[in-house]
């Protein structure tokens, strides 16, 4: 292993990579503090030109603060930003984006309705008489495409796409801006296996002609597969170097949160005969009455952890709200217990015992400029500890919500802060702690580990075992095929809106699982 401590900074104008180059990217001493906080600590950060340089992390290390610095976001109150040996300092994105340096970010930020060209031209269109000149953009779109092997069609619709290739618009679009760094945030959380090694092979291609990538991920395996460097950042200061090729996945994730790498493998089965929840025959229609949700029928029992698999985009998210009530389906009965809850509202169904993490955390499951406390009552508004008589009971909430951040290592000042300071992580790390803190019979969790590091991973993780053998339903829904392995007793395959193949999760690959997801294996058997 090729570890160190924080590396310390280079003499003023050295910066000197192999041969005395100098490196791509340098950061010396930086230092960032928001009101109550330090976010960076004196970070060290040295990437070479032509390679891919990962930093892994715990969330709330300060990860995202240190790239959102180099991206222009946040100006530093000390240390240097250098591209190239020369430093620099950014007032905007707009002025990184002129020196080179592109950012995908982990939410992708396309217009549905628009085509890959007009998504990746926006706001740098190139005009012919006052007007977009589509040949040109064709064109360049087209040269970038081929150069890197992205295997782009300019003229389709985006939302036609599937995720990988809406990854690839991402990356093409910060590569039509001129960016020979590329900042990369958690790019294969929502990737299956098929997809990841495409985007490696991109990512080979960037760095062949000469790019730098700088890798972001929870993922250890992967990062040491595709980095060629990597930075570890514990509580917003560096802590130490890798070589991926001489380094395990379990010394990463002791250098990261000082434990081992986790594993979602459940115990001995815990199903019982009683169902908890029956699907049966549900259909949900699109705005264009398309059925997005095509006949699905499944069971979770007293005890089980039903894992629901797809591409994302195959209608996980639209059963996900029908069974919620966000939604109301074209057809079918949703059964909860004994009670027909189909035309229940969605608090009726959370007051019955349905707990919910959502797919989308800023969208569904917080509400950013409120406090944490107001967060933690979001949705038990109407039970304790969140009311007292006909009122909210500001005392009651303020101390449950302290509860949580300690038992689930929510870190925050206190209950009186923004959710919009905590870091993704810790977000959702608050949004677990107060659905499981209701003790519900139906747990409905989709993706609930995604941007979260392996120290909190593994705390979800044991959450969920631990509710499961108590006798909790769950029906999970995730982009990570090891955790849907792991923790599930029955898998189930969403393609095209059907449940396509039911799987024993005792016997099946990762890739095998994959194959599945995206047709290429037909069918399937528990």
């Amino acid at each position: 292993m090729a570890a160190t401590g924080a590396p310390g900074a280079t003499a003023p104008g050295a910066g000197a990579g192999p041969g005395d180059a100098p490196y791509a990217v340098e950061l010396r001493g930086i230092t960032k503090r928001f009101p109550g906080v330090v976010a960076n600590k004196d970070i060290e950060l040295r990437v070479r030109r032509g390679e891919v340089h990962a930093i892994v992390g715990e969330n709330g290390a300060g990860k995202s603060t240190l790239m959102k610095t180099l991206y222009g976001m946040h100006r530093p109150d000390e240390g240097q930003i250098l591209l190239g040996g020369r430093e620099v300092r950014f007032r905007s994105p707009a002025d990184a984006i002129e020196a080179g340096i592109g950012m995908v970010h982990q939410h992708f930020m396309l217009a549905d309705n628009f085509t890959v060209l007009e998504n990746i031209v926006l706001g740098s269109e190139p005009t012919k008489a006052g007007r977009l000149d589509r040949a040109e953009a064709r064109r360049r779109i087209r040269e970038i495409s081929s150069r890197y092997a992205l295997n782009l069609e300019p003229d389709v619709l985006v939302e036609a796409l599937g995720v990988g290739d809406r990854q690839r618009v991402e990356i093409a679009k910060v590569l039509y801006r001129g960016a020979t760094t590329l900042i990369l945030d958690e790019p294969t959380a929502v990737l299956v296996p098929q997809e990841v090694d495409e985007l490696f092979g991109n990512l080979a291609e960037l760095t062949r002609e000469g790019l730098t990538v700088i890798f972001i991920s929870h993922k250890l395996d992967e990062v040491r597969k595709v980095a060629d460097a990597i930075t570890v950042i514990r509580r917003g200061t560096t802590v130490g170097e890798a070589d991926p090729k001489t380094t395990t996945s379990h010394q990463l994730a002791e250098l990261m949160v000082g434990s081992e790498l986790p594993s979602p493998e459940t115990r001995a089965s815990t199903v019982r005969e009683r169902p908890v929840l029956q699907v049966r025959d549900l259909t949900v229609a699109s705005s264009a009455g398309r059925p997005v949700v095509d006949g699905v029928t499944l069971t979770v029992r007293e005890g089980e952890v039903v894992g629901i698999a797809g591409v994302e985009g195959n209608g996980q998210a639209e059963l996900v709200d029908a069974i919620m009530g966000l939604r109301s389906p074209a057809g079918g009965t949703l059964l909860l217990g004994d009670d027909d809850v189909t035309g229940w509202t969605t608090r009726a169904r959370r007051e019955a015992g349905i707990g919910f993490i959502p797919e989308d955390r800023h969208r569904q499951g917080m509400l950013l400029d409120a406090t944490l406390w107001e967060n933690r009552i979001l949705g038990h508004q109407t039970r304790p500890p969140a009311v007292k008589g006909p009122f909210i009971d500001r005392r009651g909430a303020r101390t449950d919500t302290a509860r949580i951040m300690r038992e689930y290592d929510v870190r925050a000042p206190g209950p009186d802060t923004l959710a919009v300071a905590l870091s993704g992580g810790n977000q959702q790390k608050l949004i677990v702690g107060r659905e499981m803190s209701a003790a519900p019979r139906l747990l409905v969790a989709a993706h609930p580990t995604r941007g979260v590091d392996v120290g909190a991973q593994a705390v979800i993780w044991e959450l969920l075992k631990d509710a499961r053998a108590e006798g909790m339903g769950i029906l999970l829904i995730s982009a990570d095929l090891d955790e849907l392995i792991g923790l599930s007793d029955t898998l189930q395959v969403m393609l095209r809106g059907r449940l396509v193949a039911t799987l024993d999760p005792s016997d099946v690959t990762p890739e095998a699982l994959g194959g599945h997801m995206t047709g290429a294996r037909a069918g399937g058997a528990a």
